[in-house]
């Protein structure tokens, strides 16, 4: 879930509480692997919402997005146009949809967040789906060069510099400015705030106990959005199809560590010659 409300506290764990956050990375992930192996034509979001709920609450945690005041659900559901936010709903996926799905999880008073993209292919329309398939693996890979930067930067603003450089090397592209990434521990929102795009000054330094979510939200048009009557979905203004990837990410004494992937960011960051460390 992209910021909406933050929590200010010291922005650096100690290493006690790095350990404690690993179970919470754990649990988000298995919802996001659940979420992904369920997420096919025909099925709704409301139902993906419960598969989620389960799979944390039968983990031991607890959904983080429904401590969120005003929030009931598991997920925030993204389809097509909605870019961040949505709530889940009985409409069934349909072939040549995009949809993101956030989710986070509390374990232990730990917060873990994380977001994927599935494209739901078009038989029919196979230009569509290519079109959502190129915007997904674009997010995808400008998420992994933000959380390569984030391994070995020394202020945080250099993330949105390799996101947005990324992006606009690649694509033609919009990188939302006013939905962005944020700090993570005893709250699912906390301090700092992570940028997608260059942003004035340097930030904090990056350092042992830094822990953050990184979240790149991108439009295949116009950056510009509105606020549905419900007062949480946000839509791209002009219609386009919109992508959402986010990793949970924790710097270290021994390195980096990313909470929300199984293999801890292993596969990611090995184009980068980037070795993921356990936390230990």
């Amino acid at each position: 879930m992209a910021r909406r409300g933050i929590i200010r506290r010291s922005i650096y764990k100690s290493p006690a509480q790095l350990r404690l956050m690993v179970e919470a990375g754990r649990v988000t992930r298995l919802a996001l692997d659940a979420l992904s192996a369920a997420a096919r034509e025909g099925v709704t979001t409301l139902e993906l919402d419960a598969i989620a709920e389960k799979v944390i609450r039968d983990a031991g945690g607890v959904p983080n997005f429904q401590l969120v005041p005003g929030y009931r659900h598991t997920i925030c559901a993204n389809v097509n146009a909605d870019v961040v936010h949505a709530i889940p709903n009985d409409r069934p996926l349909q072939p040549g949809d995009i949809v993101s799905l956030d989710v986070g999880a509390e374990v232990n008073g730990w917060n873990g967040d994380a977001a994927i993209t599935v494209v739901i292919p078009d038989p029919q329309d196979e230009a569509r789906t290519k079109h959502a398939q190129r915007l997904s693996a674009v997010t995808h890979s400008a998420m992994w060069e933000g959380i390569a930067r984030f391994a070995r930067a020394s202020h945080l603003n250099e993330v949105g510099d390799a996101v947005s450089a990324y992006v606009h090397a690649n694509s033609k592209y919009g990188v939302l400015e006013e939905y962005i990434g944020h700090g993570i521990g005893r709250s699912m929102h906390e301090d700092p705030p992570v940028f997608n795009v260059p942003s004035p000054g340097r930030g904090p330094a990056v350092k042992a106990g830094l822990c953050v979510a990184i979240e790149p939200i991108i439009s295949a048009g116009t950056i510009d959005t509105v606020i549905q009557d419900d007062d949480w979905t946000v839509t791209i203004k002009d219609g386009s199809l919109s992508a959402q990837w986010e990793h949970s990410v924790a710097r270290h004494e021994g390195g980096i560590w990313v909470l929300t992937a199984e293999d801890g960011g292993a596969a990611g960051l090995a184009p980068f010659g980037i070795t993921p460390v356990p936390i230990a």
